[in-house]
């Protein structure tokens, strides 16, 4: 009878110490704990690139596992040798504050910013600061066509190449089905020379020179044939062409916009709760 209350203690006891542990949610596979927090193995498998050898695999796993105890270590270690959290509160706080208005701010922009600028806006913008907008890489537009050293019909291609006609890319089109190697057509995008460069064999020195003294290229080793059609071109230095430049003109007169939107809100608010008297300056 005398053993009574202290089993009733050391139950209590062992209740209120089973209720402090965390347990692992229902239905999760754990891969590791430490401090009551918990790793599962759904976790692992979103941060294994697919089609990783599975000896690859067990080293990332082992890496995270290791990243992430520590983590939660070094976190509890901070906070029992950290006496004053009053700086890292206020700064907590603060990137709370930020962030929020910084979502609010995005939603806002979402929901009322205006559409796309107008064409003449965008022709105006060019115009005002279109001198601003520099190339930084020699660029072209055109087609590049690669075919066997021995293709037939060699002749052929080449005018076809040259015309780049709305008859000749036909021609190409067909020809391209049976022999070609690979087939370029981007005439209507601008793309960096150095694309071109690392597929075939031009002997370039100078890029600019280059551009300006061939309308058709043409280069060749010892299994395939190279041909470069240059419909336009731009050098590094030169002013952007107008249909470059004109998605970053679009964004940059997008995000001016959303700049003002915010900026009229903030005024708005201001001026509410000054109104309201919400808001009370003291001299």
């Amino acid at each position: 009878m005398k053993l009574r209350p202290v089993l009733c203690c050391m139950v209590v006891c062992g209740l209120w110490g089973a209720c402090r542990h965390i347990l692992p949610e229902a239905g999760r596979k754990v891969v590791a704990e430490v401090h009551d927090k918990y790793l599962y193995e759904d976790e692992l498998q979103q941060i294994i690139p697919s089609g990783l050898q599975a000896e690859d695999s067990a080293l990332v796993v082992e890496k995270y596992i290791r990243k992430w105890a520590t983590d939660i270590l070094m976190y509890e270690k901070a906070k029992n040798n950290i006496s004053d959290m009053t700086e890292i509160d206020r700064l907590v706080d603060e990137y709370r504050k930020t962030l929020t208005i910084h979502q609010y701010q995005q939603r806002l922009v979402e929901q009322y910013s205006p559409q796309e600028p107008q064409e003449e806006e965008i022709r105006s913008f060019y115009e005002r600061y279109g001198g601003q907008m520099i190339v930084k890489e020699n660029l072209l537009k055109g087609l590049f066509l690669v075919v066997p050293a021995d293709a037939p019909r060699m002749d052929d291609v080449r005018s076809w190449v040259k015309k780049a006609d709305t008859e000749s890319l036909e021609q190409i089109d067909k020809y391209t089905l049976q022999n070609a190697v690979s087939y370029d057509y981007f005439m209507d995008n601008w793309l960096p020379l150095l694309t071109i460069t690392r597929k075939a064999p031009f002997q370039i020195v100078n890029p600019a020179e280059f551009l300006s003294a061939h309308s058709l290229a043409e280069a060749s080793d010892s299994a395939h044939h190279y041909f470069l059609k240059i419909s336009e071109y731009c050098t590094v230095g030169q002013q952007e062409p107008y249909d470059l430049a004109r998605e970053k003109i679009i964004k940059v007169l997008s995000a001016q916009s959303s700049g003002e939107l915010i900026s009229q809100m903030e005024q708005e608010l201001y001026q509410d709760a000054v109104a309201s008297k919400d808001l009370k300056i003291y001299k």
